[in-house]
């Protein structure tokens, strides 16, 4: 027979009666057990992770807040922005572009004498010619300061030699005065090609000078002599053509 027991002695056995919580356990965790029941895993399984929440469906279209657009994707509004232009920006970019080019020409013209010809002295190929000797050289005289020379050059070709000398006239025509040793049957279907036909005849200053048509809109005044053969050609007014031929002295 087992000794008796104090009256003050808690049982061994703490097994609650039937739906009471096992006795010595705190409240919170006896109620948790009640409700989960036991999480301890089975041996050689791992430990449950909390699963990651669901993805949300998109809101559909009409929703508070998601425009509607019929089932199509709204187009950016700022890409559209950008590649319309209206006919006022182009005209406000063009204006932006022309505005410096206006001016430049402006100081071209202004400050650097873009339009006015650019002279030469005449003096070293007049004298060049006279020192060669191969005919006589003649010189304008007495032509206006609004006469202005633009070129001249000496030089030796097959058969004889040319002495070109051009000229800006008042009016802003070119002529050019050509005095050759090249025989005439040579040089003026060369300087009026073939289809340059004589006028007829003009005094000048006590010599006759033949009147041609020459190529295009030009004319020329003719002088054949024994030595030379004297041309004044140029798209120039009649005036001003038998102004320069008249001045050769």
């Amino acid at each position: 027979m087992e000794p008796a027991q104090p009256a003050d002695r808690v049982p061994a056995d703490r097994t609650p009666p039937d739906g009471q919580p096992p006795a010595g356990l705190p409240a919170d965790a006896a109620a948790e057990r009640a409700v989960t029941g036991p999480t301890t895993p089975a041996t050689g399984e791992p430990a449950l992770v909390a699963s990651e929440p669901a993805a949300q469906p998109p809101a559909p279209l009409g929703a508070p807040g998601v425009p509607s657009t019929g089932g199509r994707p709204t187009p950016p509004r700022a890409a559209a922005a950008k590649t319309e232009r209206s006919p006022k920006d182009m005209a406000i970019s063009l204006l932006v572009l022309l505005i410096p080019i206006a001016l430049l020409l402006a100081f071209y013209r202004g400050f650097l004498g873009g339009d006015q010809a650019t002279t030469v002295d005449p003096a070293p190929a007049i004298e060049q010619a006279r020192s060669a000797n191969t005919f006589p050289v003649s010189q304008p005289q007495g032509l206006g300061s609004d006469w202005r020379t633009v070129s001249a050059r000496y030089q030796s070709v097959e058969d004889g030699a040319n002495l070109r000398i051009g000229y800006l006239t008042p009016e802003g025509r070119g002529v050019q005065l050509l005095q050759s040793s090249v025989p005439a049957e040579r040089l003026l279907p060369a300087e009026l090609t073939d289809e340059g036909q004589p006028q007829g005849p003009t005094e000048l200053a006590g010599r006759t000078w033949q009147r041609y048509a020459a190529r295009g809109n030009q004319q020329a005044l003719v002088l054949l002599e024994p030595t030379r053969t004297v041309i004044v050609l140029g798209d120039a007014r009649d005036n001003e053509l038998r102004e320069l031929a008249g001045s050769l002295r």
